[in-house]
């Protein structure tokens, strides 16, 4: 019987997809990728996660749409470096997921909030200060191997990065910096930014 592959329906941009794309390349699971145009959401994706947010792994027996999930998820297939042996690293992804992105959200969309740019760029501090004190002269936020807290947090500081890339690049953050610096030129992460075809519901019909 021919096994039927997991589907990701995903966004490229989107840092939760990111995260979730990293950790299943890594763990070497061979899925089908549908990008797909947040603006015009296919209903075949909507029907597997009326939410209709991205990302939502398919798999023949559930739907997993939450990206931590989906990460635990592949770590379970494969873990071939460790990536999810240390239990305190949550509590980094869970300040990240639950207090910085909502802060990092009105850095970067500021025009739709009452108060300036740079007010809400202050308001991202705590985490930045946090993450570089957290790396020191590691490699990486728990040790100098990577593990599951830097590819979950990752997307998010690229995201306020590139928000105003001088701006940051002249902070005062050396160990988040260089950091950041080596995520992005990672043979991981430019595997899974690769672009690939918009796909939509009429792909179905065509095959």
């Amino acid at each position: 019987m021919k096994q039927i592959k997991p589907i990701l329906y995903s966004f490229r941009r989107c840092p939760y997809a990111m995260r979730a794309r990293m950790a299943l390349v890594y763990a070497g699971v061979d899925f089908e990728l549908r990008d797909i145009l947040l603006k015009n959401k296919p209903k075949s994706m909507l029907r597997y996660s009326p939410k209709g947010t991205v990302p939502v792994l398919v798999l023949p027996n559930k739907v997993i749409d939450e990206s931590l999930d989906i990460m635990i998820w592949a770590l379970q297939q494969q873990d071939k470096d460790g990536w999810d042996e240390q239990e305190s690293q949550f509590d980094l992804i869970q300040l990240c997921d639950e207090k910085f992105k909502a802060q990092l959200d009105r850095y970067k969309y500021s025009d739709r909030y009452d108060k300036s740019e740079e007010f809400y760029r202050s308001e991202c501090m705590w985490f930045l200060e946090l993450l570089n004190q957290q790396i020191g002269k590691k490699n990486n936020l728990l040790s100098d191997m990577i593990s599951l807290a830097d590819i979950a947090i990752f997307p998010f500081i690229r995201q306020f990065a590139y928000v105003n890339k001088l701006f940051f690049d002249a902070m005062e953050l050396p160990a988040l910096q260089k950091w950041l610096e080596r995520q992005l030129q990672s043979d991981l992460f430019q595997t899974i930014m690769k672009k690939n075809p918009i796909w939509s519901d009429c792909l179905i019909m065509e095959s």
